[in-house]
């Protein structure tokens, strides 16, 4: 009877799943859907309002967005609450279990930035720009640094906190900042990944920069990328 009623179940589920016992086909079952992985990737720093979905993934649909949300919230991935009074809107937050999945996408990215192809001019988004440097950190280079780093993108906030050759970012105020950088994310990103010198991006009015400057300096060096792989013969 019990083998029946798991039969009747793997024959309700959607022909896309790859009926695999393998944990990594199973992975793919639950995040495998375009555009899922990205609305996790946007939750990773907190709670977000569907408009807020939309405004940072610009190419999905809102039906898409719907579809995914209510997928991941079936897997148990992300859940639906209502902030309380005065706000009183619903939200999308990830679950303890979808935090967890966090070093995938340091490991994702670790190996598609090797990429030949990879294209750093498209869209970046906050979140992309937070979790990059989560994932890029060199704690050898920040070897002896104790600071923190303020950053102030849109309306949103956030803090590094560099100790002991580690490096935590959240949102938070930005009270207790050594510096402050104040830029849109592709601007940080440049400056970050590209080289592109802090002072050219402050005269062109694209940064400001609030504090140490001899520190924002030795900041922005400690997120190397890695090396590009090569394109075969």
């Amino acid at each position: 009877m019990k083998l029946e009623k798991i039969t009747k179940n793997l024959d309700s589920r959607s022909k896309r799943h790859y009926e695999d016992a393998c944990a990594t086909a199973h992975a793919l079952d639950l995040v495998g859907e375009r555009w899922a992985l990205l609305v996790m990737r946007e939750l990773m720093l907190g709670p977000k309002r569907f408009s807020d979905l939309r405004e940072s993934l610009p190419g999905i649909s809102a039906n898409v967005l719907t579809q995914r949300l209510e997928g991941l919230e079936t897997a148990g991935i992300l859940v639906r609450r209502k902030l309380p009074l005065p706000a009183a809107t619903q939200v999308y937050e990830l679950t303890k279990w979808g935090y967890e999945s966090e070093p995938i996408f340091q490991a994702m990215g670790r190996w598609a930035a090797r990429s030949p192809s990879h294209d750093p001019t498209l869209p970046f988004s906050t979140a992309s720009l937070i979790l990059s440097m989560r994932t890029m950190f060199d704690g050898k280079r920040a070897e002896g640094m104790d600071a923190r780093i303020g950053f102030r993108i849109g309306e949103e906030t956030f803090l590094a906190d560099l100790a002991d050759g580690r490096i935590e970012i959240a949102h938070a105020p930005l009270d207790r900042a050594d510096v402050i950088l104040t830029g849109a994310p592709p601007v940080l990103a440049g400056a970050i990944y590209g080289g592109q010198p802090l002072e050219i991006l402050e005269q062109a009015g694209a940064l400001t920069i609030e504090g140490d400057r001899t520190l924002a300096r030795r900041f922005v060096s400690l997120f190397p990328l890695p090396s590009k792989a090569s394109k075969p013969a």
